[in-house]
């Protein structure tokens, strides 16, 4: 279910910069404070190895398959739980943590729903993690941005998917200590909350700027922060409390920046820039244009001329580095950073994630409607979007959307997008089109965050006609976020198969191919081309699609920020509605290449006869 806006080019560049990137060993920089562990260091095995007794279960299913065979570092031994759905497994780490990430090791009899949860005391738990369609294997969860800080984590069955226990091979515990305030000079970003914009997915998100380490040859692809691919990019540390800063030193990956800001806020809204490299240091970093598979990354050791004083401390890039790709053409990428230490005095390990937006109570009343039973379309509410002036073509689709009545219009109570064949007649400030269609939203009309948006449509049938209700975040057209950073709700999509329809979130880290979606059939022999009602209940903590008042699709903020990336659905959205041909979502099931990627020739002919269209019977968007 690939978007709409797929950026073939950024995805080339991907693939090219997808080998791991080699480093030159960095400068000697200060001594980390010491730590209780090593930052990689699986804090689950050790805390068995010190103490068997700090693992337990609910119960075995015999002697050979007790709590601790999860935590032995034996990946051929298990756990396996009692047969019961309300299984769980418990470790007790010791000290207190901030944990970063949770890893589990599936056998075949694995857990269908179940949920990770983290203590201070072994009694009070707080869920961080909810499975709620598992399929086995191995699953990591990563926690950011959420507060998850304790001494005991467990995972508590909810449902198993066999007729078996749970069984884990491996149940792996990753954090370290969160520095304490100090009195002399030391890392006070250790293991603290870290934050940023947008970046590449969950397993590089801001908080490993901190976890305490980088890989000893700087060569290894570990943990890391990586912005995605945009100049205008930050990521800093909250030391916990007002602190006078004396250093700070940047472990840069090969993508590193040429010109960036060390700034200092006390509030993390207002920042005040403290060093920026010269121009003479820009120019060399600038210079050292090398292949991905050449280039080496830098240590960063930022001494400053009078202390600083601040609580929340960032890096804020202005120019990425160039690399070949190949020789003599370039590329840029992100920004990716091991680790950044901040060093000084004051601090505090008290510092805390805030607690993720949680769904509003009260009732849902409608704030925008429309049954299109009007004379015309109302362009109070919709706006016309047109290839060549509010959009350039995408996905190798084939029409040129166009502002007409053969396109656009409203007729026996309902909206009609309808396609039109004419070879070469379409002729857009993008080029000549050989099929016109129709495209409408309500951005700038109509924009919104959260709510029930739904819609009553019936749709054309056949290989290629690829008719879409969605929403695009109103920032798309903004340089500095632009797509897949501004999120793309998919509450339905059709290629052109009778039986099925399809729903999908795109966000960095979740696009294209890679979007988090579903598809569903419809029941009891039903088809695309009958009226059904298509929605999204969007809230603070995640989407649910429906068809017909059916659920087809949860998609939960905490579960997609722990697997997949960050959620950028916390801001406003426009609905759209279209009819496209062709294109890369059609191509990708029926395989058609000619007469046009997507579009076979029956279809072409079909369209030439006229009555293709996608017909909307109203549109509404409900909200608290």
């Amino acid at each position: 279910m690939p978007s709409r806006t797929t950026l073939i080019a950024a995805t080339a560049a991907l693939i090219a910069l997808s080998a791991p990137l080699a480093f030159a060993a960095p400068a000697p920089g200060p001594a980390p404070r010491a730590a209780a562990a090593a930052w990689d260091t699986d804090r689950a095995a050790s805390a068995y190895t010190a103490d068997p007794g700090a693992v337990t279960a609910s119960g075995s299913e015999n002697p050979d398959t007790t709590p601790g065979r999860a935590t032995d570092g034996n990946g051929t031994t298990r756990w396996s739980s009692n047969a019961a759905d309300d299984a769980w497994i418990r470790v007790d780490l010791g000290a207190t943590l901030r944990i970063n990430q949770v890893k589990l090791e599936w056998e075949a009899a694995y857990g269908r729903e179940y949920v990770l949860e983290v203590s201070k005391n072994g009694t009070d738990w707080t869920t961080f993690f909810t499975e709620t369609e598992g399929t086995g294997g191995t699953v990591t969860a990563h926690t950011h941005p959420q507060e998850v800080t304790g001494r005991y984590v467990r995972m508590r069955g909810i449902a198993r998917a066999t007729a078996w226990g749970y069984s884990l091979f491996s149940f792996q515990v990753y954090g370290g200590e969160p520095a304490p305030a100090s009195a002399t000079r030391a890392n006070l970003a250790l293991n603290h909350p870290a934050y940023g914009d947008l970046y590449q997915h969950a397993g590089n998100s801001p908080a490993y700027i901190t976890d305490g380490g980088w890989p000893a040859d700087l060569k290894a692809d570990r943990t890391r922060w990586s912005s995605d691919w945009n100049a205008d990019r930050w990521v800093g540390v909250d030391l916990g409390a007002t602190s006078t800063i004396s250093s700070v030193d940047l472990y840069w990956e090969a993508a590193y920046a040429v010109d960036y800001e060390i700034q200092v806020s006390d509030d993390n809204r207002n920042w005040r820039t403290v060093h920026r490299p010269s121009a003479a240091e820009v120019a060399a970093r600038r210079a050292d244009v090398k292949s991905p598979a050449d280039a080496v990354g830098r240590h960063d050791t930022i001494t400053l001329p009078t202390p600083a004083t601040g609580r929340y401390v960032r890096m804020l890039g202005k120019e990425r580095r160039s690399f070949y790709n190949p020789a003599p053409s370039t590329a840029q990428f992100g920004y990716s950073l091991y680790e950044f230490q901040v060093w000084g005095t004051g601090g505090s390990a008290n510092a805390a994630y805030p607690p993720l937006p949680r769904n509003p109570g009260g009732a849902y009343n409608t704030t925008f409607f429309d049954d299109f039973t009007g004379s015309g379309l109302d362009r109070s509410k919709w706006r016309v979007v047109r290839t060549g002036t509010e959009m350039s073509p995408v996905n190798g689709e084939s029409q040129a959307y166009v502002d007409s009545p053969d396109t656009i219009r409203t007729e026996n109570g309902a909206l009609v997008l309808e396609s039109k064949y004419c070879k070469g007649c379409a002729s857009t400030p993008n080029g000549t089109f050989d099929f016109t269609s129709g495209r409408v939203d309500t951005n700038t009309r109509f924009d919104f965050t959260y709510g029930r948006v739904s819609a009553r449509m019936k749709l054309p049938v056949g290989d290629g006609f690829w008719p879409a209700f969605w929403m695009l975040g109103s920032d798309v057209d903004n340089p500095a976020v632009s797509w897949p950073g501004a999120g793309e709700t998919d509450i339905m999509e059709n290629i052109g198969y009778g039986d099925w329809t399809s729903s999908a979130l795109h966000g960095p880290g979740y696009s294209a191919d890679g979007n988090v979606g579903k598809s569903q059939t419809f029941p009891n022999g039903g088809r695309a081309d009958q009226w059904h009602t298509y929605g999204v209940e969007w809230t603070p903590e995640g989407m649910t699609f429906t068809v017909d008042g059916q659920v087809v699709q949860r998609t939960s903020r905490q579960k997609l920020e722990s697997t997949r990336g960050k959620w950028v659905f916390d801001h406003n959205q426009y609905v759209i509605l279209n009819l496209a041909l062709g294109g890369a979502y059609p191509a990708g099931h029926n395989k058609v290449t000619q007469p046009y990627w997507g579009l076979p020739q029956s279809s072409v002919d079909r369209i030439a006869r006229g009555g293709i269209k996608a017909e909307i019977d109203w549109v509404r968007v409900e909200q608290k």
